[in-house]
């Protein structure tokens, strides 16, 4: 089971305003939730409630592993191509060190790169992963970089400035040079085509038969194998190269270890130090069977309050879905907001007797199910600037099988996206009625969390795999999959009877509103991420798409749901919900068929007729109506900043946090202090 990271789209997409909340924090009387807005991005700022109430114990421990997450911020970079940190610092050197004329459309335009660079790690965007544009000329790019004295610049080697130039001109301007980060798209050769440096001089069906000669398909607890190397060809022979301190990324990982060194004496028990010493032996072999028994020393540590996730987890990036990218968050146990998620949790048996999936693909006996909601104190690496709602590892199905999961909500980003989402008139504009409106405004940010945590909790753990299928056997197709069978599961249940009976929501009919979002949010208004003429890619996208459009299909012989047009604009209206439960269960037991039994072709049939082709019609209605909203279709995050307090002896007497810095401050901080890799890797 891999790809397990799901992002609330009602919350990450179209909770967005131009004006920010306020709120008494540490004594600031208000507090701005918004920090920026570019392009097609707005950047929020998210609180830590309740940091200020841990013992100081807790908070060093978390100052530590905040500072190890933090360091690992050049590695991502690097695997999301191989130009990212050339790109990156030049850019830079030219915003602070340039002497060139920072007025006029070309510094605006330039500026507004930068700072989609920052939030993409890279040069492509991060979500559709194309390659953006920049408004600004070739000519100004060139007399920018060369105003800049050449010591301030990411020269290699000897290389002149003349030389970096021509270097990174077609990179930047040329749509053709490295154009995708990921490419999805069926019939191409999806590692030739993908900008992505998992690979190099290595083709798909390479790659593909390399991984495959290593598994036994008679092994019961495999490693997953090419997660923490990038594959090459050397002298015609195709080698790995690991991610460990003496091989690629040693100087980075070294660092991080520092500081996970550090972490081990303020450990909350020995269990967590137990945990934390696997890993650092785990960043120092490169080896795949000491992740898992990382992996199981973590999701049996239960009864720490402070949690963190470091390390090369989740594989959206590669687009055949081995490579893993790097990303960390640190975290501390929301208690209240626990109580939700520990009342799944204990009723995951419950929950997984009565699925409406075959019981031939069910777990005769649930294992080791762990929720919990918290607030998140860092966000790094593929986390940040964007992040996760929730998050549910390890992904490793054998794992999960004899061991269990963990899963997480993170109330404090949800909260910063509510926060801000006042007054933006995206659902007057979108929804069908004033009915659903009010629904919408009444239940939605309780349906929304139960969504996640249900998706995370449950959805992910549910199921299992036939003996001999392979985890990876659906390929390309594996990561939608994946998140169709968890949304599934999520929808399915939130209108179960038992949701009341849990005293989780309020009444029998609380579940339409997460119904009604879902289905306009995977019809509709997701396509506002789109540009003109492309199809969906990204694995979560095409998975609403295909729960979306089947539902429609299948319903619309009743009118359970059907489009309608009032001025000539679509809505969505749903008719029967009952209806549309039945449909969401059906299309879970098939979803689950085809991951348990390892149906590639059933798996690329569902995705190719209902996850990918866009409307251009509807699309181009869709676009104009949201752009007359002034909103930003998506979001990112400053991190707050953590200083520890020295006592006369040298000692950490407290660590304080402050939630002022800019967003281009804290980018360039990070550049400087965090500065663990060479420009080329």
């Amino acid at each position: 089971m891999k790809k397990l990271i799901y992002l609330s789209m009602f919350s990450a997409l179209f909770c967005l305003s131009p004006c920010s909340g306020t709120k008494k924090v540490n004594n600031v009387e208000s507090f701005n939730y918004i920090v920026d807005q570019f392009a097609d991005m707005q950047i929020l700022r998210y609180q830590v409630p309740g940091f200020e109430d841990l013992s100081l114990k807790q908070k060093e421990l978390i100052y530590y592993l905040n500072e190890a997450a933090l360091t690992g911020r050049d590695i991502l970079y690097d695997q999301n191509c191989r130009y990212n940190l050339c790109v990156r610092r030049t850019l830079e050197a030219v915003y602070q060190y340039g002497q060139t004329n920072k007025i006029g459309k070309d510094w605006r335009e330039f500026e507004i790169y930068l700072k989609r660079v920052w939030v993409s790690n890279g040069i492509h965007h991060h979500y559709a992963t194309d390659k953006f544009v920049p408004g600004f000329s070739k000519e100004f790019f060139s007399k920018a970089i060369l105003s800049v004295n050449k010591d301030s610049l990411p020269l290699n080697n000897g290389e002149t400035v003349d030389n970096l130039i021509n270097k990174l001109t077609p990179v930047i301007f040329d749509p053709s040079v490295d154009a995708k980060r990921v490419n999805q798209a069926n019939g191409q050769d999806l590692i030739t085509t993908s900008a992505n440096n998992y690979y190099q001089d290595v083709t798909q069906k390479e790659a593909e038969d390399f991984y495959n000669k290593l598994k036994d398909p008679k092994e019961n607890t495999p490693v997953s194998y090419g997660l923490n190397s990038r594959l090459v060809k050397e002298n015609g022979q195709i080698v790995e190269k690991t991610w460990k301190t003496d091989g690629l990324y040693g100087t980075a990982i070294t660092k991080i270890i520092y500081w996970l060194e550090k972490a081990i004496p303020v450990a909350e028990n020995e269990k967590q130090a137990n945990v934390i010493r696997k890993l650092i032996e785990y960043y120092k072999t490169g080896d795949l069977k000491t992740f898992d028994d990382y992996s199981i020393l973590w999701v049996e540590d239960l009864n720490s309050n402070v949690d963190f996730v470091n390390g090369f987890i989740e594989s959206y990036g590669d687009p055949i879905g081995l490579k893993a990218s790097w990303e960390s968050i640190v975290n501390f146990k929301n208690a209240e907001a626990t109580k939700r998620t520990e009342t799944i949790s204990s009723n995951a048996q419950w929950f997984e007797d009565h699925s409406p999936v075959s019981k031939e693909f069910k777990k005769e006996k649930v294992k080791g199910v762990s929720a919990k909601v918290i607030n998140v104190t860092i966000l790094a690496g593929d986390c940040y600037p964007t992040t996760p709602i929730g998050i549910n590892l390890p992904n490793a199905n054998w794992i999960r099988r004899d061991h269990g999961s963990k899963s997480v909500t993170i109330e404090n980003i949800t909260e910063a996206y509510d926060k801000a989402s006042f007054g933006t008139g995206f659902n007057e504009e979108f929804a069908w009625s004033d009915n659903e409106v009010k629904m919408l405004k009444k239940y939605s940010f309780l349906t929304d969390n139960l969504h996640t945590d249900l998706h995370e909790c449950l959805g992910h753990g549910s199921g299992k795999l036939l003996p001999g299928v392979d985890p990876d056997g659906l390929g390309a197709y594996g990561s939608t999959i994946e998140e169709a069978r968890a949304d599934l599961f999520g929808l399915y249940y939130l209108a179960d009877p038992k949701m009341v009976a849990l005293k989780l929501v309020p009444n029998q009919s609380a579940y339409q509103a997460e119904y009604y979002k879902y289905l306009m949010n995977g019809l509709l208004t997701q396509l506002v991420r789109i540009e003109p003429g492309n199809n969906l890619e990204e694995s979560h996208m095409r998975n609403r798409a295909l729960i979306a459009h089947w539902i429609l299909e299948k319903a619309t012989p009743s009118k359970a749901v059907e489009f309608k047009k009032r001025n000539g604009k679509t809505f969505v209206v749903i008719n029967d919900y009952k209806q549309v439960r039945n449909l969401f269960g059906k299309l879970l037991a098939e979803i689950q068929r085809i991951r348990s039994t390892g149906d590639f072709k059933a798996a690329q049939k569902l995705v190719e007729t209902y996850a990918v082709k866009i409307d251009p019609t509807l699309h181009q209605e869709i676009l104009k109506r949201y752009k007359a909203l002034n909103l930003a279709p998506y979001k990112g995050f400053v991190n707050p900043v953590y200083t520890p307090v020295y006592d006369a002896a040298g000692k950490i007497k407290d660590i304080k946090v402050s939630y002022t810095e800019g967003y281009a401050e804290q980018h360039l901080r990070y550049s400087k202090q965090y500065k663990t890799l060479p420009t080329y890797n």
